[in-house]
This record gives structure tokens, sequence and C-alpha cells, in this order.
């Protein structure tokens, strides 16, 4: 009896590096506590992604995986396979871990925000801006296609695919842009006085400001957006929908 129950106490966690903050541990206790359920849920935090080998082998009973910054790209080549649309994003969030041990990589951060953005949209807006170009930016950039707005990444130096750099932006490029997403950790906790180099200035209440992060629950980025009378979005609602989208592929199989 005692091993029967054992074996419905599943384990779920969260990989990245410093990661005390994580949204991810306090969503789910409260989930598997409001619900009635034995799991829990840990948060794994890696100096390096080749520390995961052990983790999987060294923890009894999981079941599944969120990864975080920063490697959302550099969990690929430890997977055994990628459900379709991760391979098409090429960055994985959520790992699903298989009664044989074999890892596959999904992506949900891509549902959650496509799903958070959309409430927000009009047809005024058509182009967007993505700061930054790790993981998270590729599910956006993906959203953004199946949303059919055309975007263009910014980042702090030139990259395959980058049209801007952040001293390349100015009024008339940040007014023809009316979506602009923040994929950076700047402005994160504790560093809250900090916020991505664009020029506020430009800003209109045409435009949509997206920021990833969610504590605080308004950036320096926001704020300037709200004082502008622009929409402003973080990434709570984003993190609620992906985690539920996790939650939902662990319990799929």
């Amino acid at each position: 009896m005692e091993n029967a129950q054992n074996k419905l106490k599943l384990k779920f966690g969260l990989v990245g590096r410093d990661i005390s903050y994580s949204f991810s541990r306090n969503y789910f206790a409260q989930k598997f506590e409001r619900d009635n359920l034995p799991h829990s849920y840990v948060n794994f935090d890696l100096q390096s992604i080749e520390e995961l080998d052990n983790i999987i082998k060294n923890t009894p009973n999981l079941k599944g995986l969120n990864v975080t910054i920063p490697y959302k790209e550099e969990v690929i080549p430890l997977l055994h396979n990628l459900n379709k649309r991760a391979r098409k994003i090429g960055a994985v969030n959520t790992i699903r871990i298989t009664r044989n041990q074999k890892r596959i990589g999904y992506n949900t951060d891509y549902y959650g925000f496509k799903k958070s953005l959309e409430p927000h949209l009009k047809k005024h807006h058509q182009k967007a801006l993505i700061l930054g170009t790790g993981g998270a930016s590729k599910a956006i950039a993906y959203a953004l296609k199946k949303l059919k707005i055309q975007y263009n990444y910014v980042s702090r130096s030139n990259k395959k695919d980058v049209a801007f750099l952040y001293s390349d932006l100015n009024n008339k490029i940040i007014s023809s842009y009316n979506i602009i997403i923040n994929c950076t950790p700047i402005g994160t906790f504790p560093k809250i006085d900090e916020c991505p180099n664009i020029p506020y200035e430009s800003l209109t209440d045409k435009h949509i400001l997206y920021d990833l992060i969610y504590n605080p629950e308004q950036t320096k980025f926001l704020s300037y957006g709200a004082s502008k009378g622009a929409i402003t979005i973080n990434g709570a609602e984003m993190l609620k929908l992906q985690a539920e989208k996790s939650w939902e592929i662990w319990n799929k199989f």
C-alpha cells in the first residue's frame, strides 16, 4: 500500500540559474494544495545544464520539468525528442519524462504569450519589436508569426536575424512598431531601476508594451509605457497559461 502511495507522489521542478524568485514553484505548490494532490515541485538551480543528467537519474518519480533562463536552448541536446512546435521554435521550456526515462521537449511559452496578447490587439497593431534574442524571444517570434504580426529583433550586438541595435532606435522606428516586447531580464527584481534603452518619449496610446518580467508587477519599462497611455502587460498571465499547458502535457500521457 505504501509503495502504491509513493508512486502517486510525483515530482516536478524548474531548471534554471539563480531561480530562488521562481513563480513556478509557488504556483504549483498552491495548485497541489488546492487540488489535494500529493505531488511536489522543486527548484533545480544549476550552474551548468550538464548537471541535468544527474538530477533526472537521482530524482525518483520525476515526471516533468519547466526550463527557464538561461537553458531554454542549451537543454535541447540533452533531450531524446522534441515536440514539432518546440523544434520549429528552437527553444524548450517544458520537458516530459516518460516511464522509460525518455525526455521529450515542448514549448508552452508560445501558447502563454499568444493567449495573453490576443485580447489586447487592435487593427493597427501590425508590427512588433522583440527586445532580446534569447530562448524566450524565439517563442514570442513564433507566436507573432501565427498572429500574422510582422516583427524584428533588437539586440545590443549584431547577430543573425537582428534588424536593429538599441543605438539604431529612433522616433520613426518606435512610431512604426506599435508592439514592443521585452524578452530580456533587464528590470527584474532586485534591479528594478533598470530598463531597456529605447526612446520612450516616442511611445503613444497606440502602443502595446509587453514585459515578460512579472517581478516587479510594473517594471520601469511598463511604467514609461503607462505614462504615455500605452497598453501595458506584464508576464504574470503568460506564466499562468504556460504553467497550465505544461501540466496538461505532463498528465496527457
